[in-house]
């Protein structure tokens, strides 16, 4: 599953025992080490992971 952002995109693993998000773009080998890397998208992977991580822990507490 894709989520889309303004600037950025983000997949998320459904159906894992665990919560696994990842950016939606590949390695950028061709801009690396050249400070025009935008990392939006880890951020937003980042964010992602958090909120699902914790609607998993709230989702627990309820059992």
């Amino acid at each position: 599953k894709m989520i889309h952002g303004q600037e950025s995109g983000v997949h998320v693993t459904l159906g894992l025992p665990f919560v696994r998000t990842s950016v939606d773009h590949g390695t950028a080998k061709d801009i690396f080490g050249k400070d025009k890397a935008d990392p939006s998208s880890m951020f937003e992977a980042l964010e992602w992971a958090i909120k699902l991580t914790r609607a998993s822990a709230d989702l627990s507490i309820q059992k």
